[in-house]
Parts: structure tokens; sequence; C-alpha cells
């Protein structure tokens, strides 16, 4: 069984930081791309951060690079958010989900269609 477990959200103010992690069980990270998606109301999902299975290369959408660390410990079968100078138009769920043939290719496409298995997600508020 395949099974990622999202945690570490919680309420922050504008420009604070929140470190998100995906325990992955029932699969190694070597072979599958671990994405981060989020979701606010009333908005499609889109997808954030992604880390290569196969070299650990990571990728980032415009609205996050600079502020945003995807990393995973293999070790751990952990992958690994750190959210820092978070603005309000950050506030959503955030899912991790993992996607084996397509890695990280297609990762910001069509909400993550690539990405086979989810998280439950975790609540991330950035407000005043």
């Amino acid at each position: 069984q395949l099974q990622l477990v999202e945690s570490g959200g919680g309420l922050v103010q504008p420009g604070g930081s929140l470190r998100l992690s995906c325990a992955a069980s029932g699969f190694t990270l070597d072979y599958y791309a671990i994405g981060w998606f989020r979701q606010a109301p009333g908005k499609e999902r889109e997808g954030v951060s992604c880390i290569r299975g196969s070299d650990g290369i990571t990728k980032y959408v415009d609205s996050v690079k600079g502020r945003f660390t995807i990393s995973r410990n293999n070790a751990k079968n952990t992958v690994y958010l750190q959210m820092n100078s978070l603005k309000p138009e950050d506030t959503a769920v955030y899912y991790c989900a993992a996607s084996s043939v397509s890695g990280c290719r297609y990762y910001t496409r069509h909400g993550g269609v690539h990405f086979g298995s989810w998280g439950q997600g975790t609540q991330v508020n950035v407000s005043s």
C-alpha cells in the first residue's frame, strides 16, 4: 500500500514561516516524484513544488520561487516543504502527492492529475 500523510500546517502571520512534512509509506522516494499542491476555497488545486525521485532535482512555480524549499530525507522517507515569507495568498489546504512514471514533468498541469496517490491535506492559514 502507498500512503502519504501531511502535517505541519497552522496559522501564521504574513512574513512568517512553516515547514510541512509529507511522510511516505509503502514505497521508496527513489522511485517516485513527490509534489506539493494547494487548494484555496473556491479555487482549483494548483501545483506548488516537486522533487524528482531519481535525483532529487527540485521544481517551483514562480509564485513561490525564492520563498519555498522542497527537500527530502530518504532515511525517514519524508518530504518537506519549508515555506518562508508567507503571504495571505498562500492560504490553502496543502497536499503532497506521488508520481511514478511522469515524475515532476507535469506537476503544474491539471491540478496534479499525473499524481496518483495523495495525502489528506494540511491547512495553512496566513493572516494578520
